[in-house]
């Protein structure tokens, strides 16, 4: 041990004493005495959550506090400004009890700026704040309240108290007659308030309320699984098949990773039927999955399952093992990671992986959705301009980002989502074929969560463990393979160049197979679907002949060679002239009508198909085997 210095000591002791000033000043060492939310929907017609915030205050309380709605919230990264929903914002000196009439003293509030507003304390002991949230969407970010039933996502609704946002609260919410709670933090069914550590706890805990929600529970491995269904349409007696299904899944995942440590968990699925209202989105305790179909629709069940082991895989990749930047946030700007393919993208890997060792999908199933997947990446042109890290990054433009301004962003991003998808099939396939089938991606996944989570000192106060920076996912990985991956991340992860999917797939006896499109030629354009109706220009792809003919998005695509189209027909007419053909387009553009030619290019599009090899060893297949049951 070197020695410190009397000088060096001096200087630490100082630094020590600014930190705790700082922390101080930041409301992590005084908290506040205590804080509690309540919620009311006493007129779900009006879609208006009332909030009430009781704030008792400590002796030497600040001179004001600031509350404040997020952003954004955990999970979906595209900046929502949650407050533009916020109305009727009031604070009063006391805290009237709950039943009794009170006339409490009014306290001017100042509206700071768009997502803050500051009440002064003026030497009160207690302050009650009430504010009214309008929500009127079905999802995992946002909220709902109707005649039928409140769903809330708790970032959308609570307000955060500025740097107390670590202080314990509790929350009491005061149901209409005869609606019934639902959470992952239920204790008895005729539960109404809950404590929580934080506040970034309390809006990790999305609830369904409403009159006839249905729950049904497994066990395994001696934790409990509740599976709530909500649904607003026909199930075709679907529902007890659903749930077990839904245990086949838990199954494998937790073979995979080992007993969760929750005691509980909930499945909140909403079958909506209304053809919009779609969404997965995980929490610590529980998943809310909205599907926008009925359970007896086709292709609903399968979506459900799906998105289900998607979630349930992020019980631990994401909100137990967590990039750096992921909790405690900062609402007030949007999130940064780099690590969001590996985040999102090896989870959407392992949801269809996990299918297959459930034994909801066979090989089969399994290889032709990997196959779309590289179909998908391979064909968009922004794989050949942005990495999967900085993918990652753009994640608040292209997370169901909404835009005004017009945007090339179709040309020139992609979702890390599917390309994290496919460097951990790369991944997982490389390890196993380079260690002889010792080592996996598993083993990685596992490694990771020991290390960073399980076993590393509270980085903060939000969650045990700490977040893991990029270059050790990459560090584990190499340590995990017995050899230097760094060469591959820098090519197919921080670059741009196309993993090496046939090295991967040849370790398991299998091959990849590229061919042109069977699809029709579209010239690189894209329309809006609307069915019947005009073919507007969605895209026009870079570098293709659409673009050479001058056709631009919004463009109203009249005739092709001379017939009048629609959305239906122009892609079908178009396909009918050979390449080098020189084909007359009419279009329609801010009320006039314009002439163009387009030349018809070669395929403008290639599929890939994931085949098994003739010549496959018996090393080969059993390698297969064991990636593909776990």
């Amino acid at each position: 041990m070197r020695t410190v210095t009397r000088k060096l000591l001096i200087h630490l002791s100082l630094a020590s004493f600014l930190l705790a000033g700082f922390t101080i000043i930041s409301g992590q060492e005084r908290p506040l005495s205590s804080v509690t939310y309540r919620l009311s929907m006493s007129r779900p017609q009006s879609h208006l959550f009332a909030v009430k915030i009781e704030v008792e205050l400590p002796e030497n309380a600040p001179e004001s506090l600031d509350f404040q709605m997020a952003r954004w919230s955990p999970g979906r990264y595209s900046v929502f400004n949650f407050a533009k929903n916020v109305q009727e914002f009031r604070a009063d000196a006391g805290i009237c009890s709950p039943g009794s009439l009170c006339d409490l003293s009014h306290r001017p509030v100042t509206r700071v700026d768009d997502q803050t507003w500051r009440v002064p304390t003026m030497n009160s002991s207690s302050l009650t704040i009430t504010y009214k949230v309008f929500a009127n969407d079905l999802s995992g970010t946002f909220s709902q309240l109707d005649p039928r039933h409140a769903n809330f996502n708790g970032g959308s609704v609570f307000m955060y108290i500025v740097n107390h946002k670590s202080d314990p609260v509790r929350l009491v919410i005061n149901p209409p007659p005869t609606w019934r709670i639902i959470n992952g933090q239920m204790e008895r069914s005729d539960q109404r308030e809950w404590s929580f550590p934080n506040w970034d706890i309390m809006i990790d805990t999305p609830t369904e309320i409403a009159p006839d929600w249905t729950r049904e529970e497994f066990q395994v491995q001696g934790k409990k699984y509740h599976v709530m269904v909500h649904s607003f349409g026909d199930e075709g007696g679907k529902r007890p098949a659903l749930v077990r299904d839904i245990e086949k899944i838990v199954r494998a995942e937790t073979a995979m990773w080992g007993p969760p440590e929750f005691d509980a968990y909930t499945f909140l699925i909403h079958f909506a039927a209304d053809d919009h209202s779609g969404d997965g989105m995980e929490h610590l305790t529980s998943t809310q999955i909205i599907q926008p179909r009925a359970l007896a629709d086709p292709g609903m069940y399968e979506d459900a399952l799906g998105t289900v082991a998607h979630e349930f895989f992020h019980v631990w990749n994401v909100k137990r093992l967590r990039p750096i930047e992921f909790g405690p946030w900062d609402f007030t700007r949007p999130a940064n990671t780099r690590s969001l393919w590996i985040a999102e993208g090896l989870t959407n890997y392992y949801g269809h992986l996990m299918m297959t060792r459930a034994g909801i999908w066979d090989e089969s199933r399994f290889l032709d959705r990997e196959g779309e997947t590289i179909t998908n990446i391979e064909n968009a042109p922004g794989s050949r301009l942005m990495s999967a890290e900085e993918s990652s990054l753009t994640a608040p433009f292209i997370d169901r980002a909404q835009h005004i301004q017009r945007t090339n962003l179709a040309n020139t991003s992609f979702s890390y989502y599917p390309k994290g998808e496919l460097l951990g099939l790369v991944l997982d396939l490389l390890i196993r074929g380079r260690t002889e089938g010792q080592k996996s991606l598993d083993d990685v996944m596992r490694l990771m969560y020991e290390e960073f989570y399980l076993n590393s000192p509270n980085a903060t106060y939000y969650l045990r463990g700490r977040g893991y920076r990029s270059e050790e996912f990459q560090r584990v990985v190499s340590e995990v393979a017995g050899s230097d991956f760094s060469e591959f991340f820098a090519k197919h992860v921080r670059s741009v160049e196309v993993p090496p999917y046939d090295e991967a797939l040849n370790y398991v006896g299998l091959r990849l197979v590229r061919q042109p499109a069977g699809e029709p030629y579209s010239g690189g354009i894209s329309v809006n679907v609307s069915d019947p109706g005009p073919a507007i220009i969605a895209n026009v792809r870079n570098g293709t002949a659409a673009e050479d003919a001058g056709l631009q998005v919004d463009d109203e695509i009249r005739t092709i060679g001379g017939r009048r189209v629609s959305s239906r027909e122009w892609l079908e007419t178009l396909s009918r002239y050979k390449q080098g053909s020189r084909v007359p387009v009419s279009y329609k553009r801010d009320g006039r009508t314009l002439q163009t030619t387009l030349l018809v290019g070669s395929p403008d599009r290639f599929e890939y198909r994931i085949e098994d090899k003739q010549d496959a060893t018996a090393g080969q297949k059993a390698l297969r085997a064991a990636w593909l049951r776990g």
